[in-house]
């Protein structure tokens, strides 16, 4: 008779399995991928260095998946905004906000997530989750031409260099050896000004009193 596994079996290996996931997650937050090893790994989750493997055949596997495991996390707060009622530019601004507040909370990780050079089978998956933000953005920006909040423009090209403006702000302050900006909030207005401007706000206030903004009619 073929064995099979019981409940609490499956149970206990879905246990292991994201217990690695989310050492993973500490490691590279302390250190990146780059001096992350799968030592490491097992001694945050608690397991053997040979329980790691049998999970993911590979260092590469197991950072794709702990990229996209953070990622999804960090997309589900962006849509979350994104789906929020109100203005498309207001929301957009919210988004911004959110992603740039919450990198600079987690400096290492964050540039670990968005920018630091990784395996090829680890980049694949960083492409798809910044092509799944663009994605989000690309609705706000259609919504925001809509309502004639914003200037009509190529939507998906324009949500590609306005997801790309906001990491490439972010990638010289998150780098490991970076000082912490002194000033965090101004660098997120900074970032949220030139974003927005990017794609047709006649933004000539402090990003705080964007939503504020009269509507285009033009």
């Amino acid at each position: 008779m073929a064995y099979r596994r019981t409940q609490q079996v499956e149970e206990r290996l879905a246990d292991k399995r994201e217990r690695i996931v989310k050492a993973v997650r500490r490691v590279v937050g302390e250190v990146g991928f780059r001096d992350a090893q799968i030592a490491m790994v097992a001694a945050a989750a608690g397991v053997a260095t040979g329980t790691v493997y049998r999970y993911f055949p590979s260092k590469a596997e197991l950072f794709a998946e702990a990229l996209a495991v953070n990622s999804q996390f960090e997309l589900d707060i962006i849509a979350q905004i994104a789906d929020a009622g109100g203005s498309p530019v207001a929301r957009m601004e919210d988004a911004v906000r959110a992603f740039a507040g919450r990198a600079l909370k987690a400096r290492r990780l964050a540039y670990a997530m968005i920018a630091e050079p990784v395996d090829a089978e680890v980049d694949v998956t960083r492409l798809e989750y910044r092509r799944a933000f663009g994605g989000l953005f690309r609705r706000l920006i259609d919504e925001g031409v809509a309502h004639r909040e914003l200037p009509a423009q190529d939507s998906e090209a324009t949500s590609a260099c306005f997801f790309g403006a906001l990491i490439e702000g972010l990638i010289g302050p998150l780098a490991p050896d970076a000082a912490r900006p002194t000033q965090e909030s101004r660098l997120i207005d900074t970032i949220v000004v030139f974003c927005l401007r990017a794609i047709g706000t006649p933004l000539a206030l402090p990003a705080s009193n964007v939503s504020k903004l009269p509507v285009s009619r033009k």
